[in-house]
């Protein structure tokens, strides 16, 4: 984590959005909190269906045969855990950068802390520890809209380390196949 920058990573996640439509009216915090735990919960349903990225074939897809960046991307990666723990950080970014938080970046030991908290949680546990911080430290802690979004983005790395995931790895081609997409990603909202 020492040589990125996640401000800088917020400020490319919310260009996107916005290029892309996400922002063209006012959401509630609430509501693209929502969106946030709906792809938490996405990473539930790949965790159960057992869905993980096939990063050496995507490697190897890049270069040959296909060499086409998006098809690529939705045979070796969409849809695994990987991919919607990036899009909680990306979503997680993206408010930030709405909202013009600062977004301190972690050190490895919180990173490491975070990680070892999920030692003794199921998958599911996890998930819904980080989906209930808004919540809990609204109330719990009188916690910022800013160090709430730190906090889960905190958790989302510590989790993805428990599971031996390079969180940015996964952020960064992500954002890539996001600039691709057409408006609101084919999506309502």
């Amino acid at each position: 984590m020492n040589n990125i920058n996640l401000n800088a990573l917020r400020d490319r996640a919310y260009k996107t959005a916005c290029e892309h439509g996400f922002h063209d009216k006012e959401l509630s915090n609430e509501h693209i909190l929502c969106l946030i735990i709906s792809e938490l919960m996405e990473a539930v349903e790949a965790d159960r269906k057992g869905k993980q990225p096939n990063i050496m074939q995507f490697d190897r897809g890049l270069s040959y045969p296909m060499n086409d960046f998006k098809k690529v991307y939705d045979y070796c990666i969409k849809g695994s855990v990987a991919e919607e723990l990036a899009d909680t950080a990306i979503r997680l970014l993206d408010l930030a950068g709405l909202r013009k938080i600062e977004i301190r970046d972690f050190t490895e030991e919180e990173i490491d802390d975070s990680s070892e908290s999920c030692n003794d949680e199921t998958f599911t546990e996890s998930i819904y520890a980080i989906s209930t911080i808004p919540i809990r430290y609204e109330y719990e802690y009188g916690y910022s809209l800013g160090e709430q979004l730190s906090s889960m983005l905190l958790a989302v790395f510590g989790f993805a380390k428990h599971l031996d995931i390079d969180l940015l790895w996964h952020i960064e081609q992500k954002m890539k196949y996001n600039q691709l997409r057409e408006k609101m990603h084919g999506k309502k909202y």
